[in-house]
């Protein structure tokens, strides 16, 4: 059954789950707003990530709902069936996704061969690799293969993008004037030193060691994480002999305003990460187990990304199964991180992704000019 898109009204975009999903989401959200600029396009979140498309200008709505409330799943789900969708995308894959997309009642609704209860839809991709042709995917790519297996033109592949609002610039900014030691004029690098997984965080000595350097450089260096994770901002300031204003209370729409002030951002794979590549931050992204194809920064803006090589890379991350410790991570130096660092300092505006690998030279992929 082919959809005719000249009577599509509203379409439900369904994207559960992290900070850079929702991030990554962007990209689909875009292509659907360019195709159908007339239409009622809105996105379901859940409550704590939504704060993130706060300003964002390709939907019209952005709808949410408590995970663990199954009052505000109901309610939400009933909202959602008197929205009368024309169309339901899932771009997550999980039950609760599956569940809202059937509850809209939408005609058509999109979804991987994969999923489970892939019953319950009446438009079904393969793989997003069947898609595009090629083995290996990103997450984005992964997603706009479903707008594009039913005909909304994807071709282009938008680029994450977030908009800092003015409300969020002013509230950063007067928390930073409120900080003795920040310097309204000197550059900023934004450090984010935390990670979801212990393979996937780099020791916090050796983020202490890039405070220093982007010290000795004229930077001020801010660092962010969330509440549970001020100790690792704490124990960055103990290593650092040069002084970090650290944050573990900024608003998500905050750190994205922080993110666009910055003049250069440096951490972990993290949704942060992703954050500061979709307001075009020049960044240096720290992956231990993470897939690379699938979750590098989804940007033109320049980055480089620092691995360790390994054969066990990449992997679910929750445990490592090769070492008592997570060594994809731990190998790497800080002298190859500081050099990636280096050359985003000195050539900002070239549009270049590097892959330094810690264990080699850095290889160089061309990508169109900003």
């Amino acid at each position: 059954m082919n959809i005719d898109w000249t009577k599509v009204k509203r379409v439900l975009v369904v994207r559960l789950r992290s900070i850079g999903d929702t991030v990554l989401s962007t990209s689909s959200l875009i292509a659907l707003k360019k195709f159908l600029p007339e239409a009622q396009i809105d996105v379901l979140l859940e409550d704590w990530v939504a704060p993130v498309l706060d300003n964002f200008d390709a939907v019209d709505n952005v709808l949410t709902f408590k995970k663990s409330d199954l009052k505000s799943r109901l309610l939400t789900a009933w909202k959602i069936r008197q929205n009368k969708y024309d169309v339901a995308f899932n771009l997550h894959g999980g039950t609760t996704a599956t569940f809202f997309v059937r509850a809209s009642g939408a005609r058509h609704r999109v979804g991987f061969a994969d999923y489970q209860y892939n019953f319950l839809y009446n438009h079904l991709l393969s793989s997003s690799s069947d898609f595009w042709r090629k083995e290996f995917t990103h997450s984005a790519e992964q997603q706009l293969a479903l707008l594009g297996s039913v005909g909304v033109p994807v071709a282009d592949k938008p680029k994450s993008r977030l908009n800092a609002s003015s409300a969020a610039l002013d509230s950063i900014e007067n928390k930073l004037a409120q900080t003795k030691s920040f310097d309204s004029k000197s550059k900023i690098a934004l450090i984010h030193p935390a990670a979801a997984f212990e393979s996937k965080q780099w020791a916090t000595k050796n983020f202490a060691r890039l405070a220093e350097f982007f010290h000795a450089n004229n930077f001020q260096t801010i660092a962010v994480a969330a509440k549970g994770e001020s100790p690792v901002l704490e124990a960055l300031k103990l290593n650092s002999s040069a002084p970090v204003i650290t944050f573990d209370n900024l608003t998500l729409p905050e750190i994205t305003a922080l993110a666009a002030k910055a003049d250069i951002f440096v951490g972990n794979d993290s949704g942060i990460a992703h954050i500061a590549a979709a307001v075009n931050t020049p960044a240096a992204v720290i992956f231990g187990s993470s897939n690379i194809n699938h979750w590098r920064p989804w940007t033109d803006a320049p980055h480089e990304i620092v691995y360790e090589k390994m054969s066990c890379q990449p992997c679910a991350g929750y445990k490592c199964l090769q070492f008592d410790a997570a060594e994809c991570i731990r190998r790497i130096k800080v002298e190859t991180v500081l050099k990636a660092v280096e050359r985003l300092l000195k050539n900002p505006e070239t549009a270049y992704t590097r892959v330094a690998e810690a264990a080699g030279s850095p290889s160089e992929r061309a990508i169109k000019p900003k």
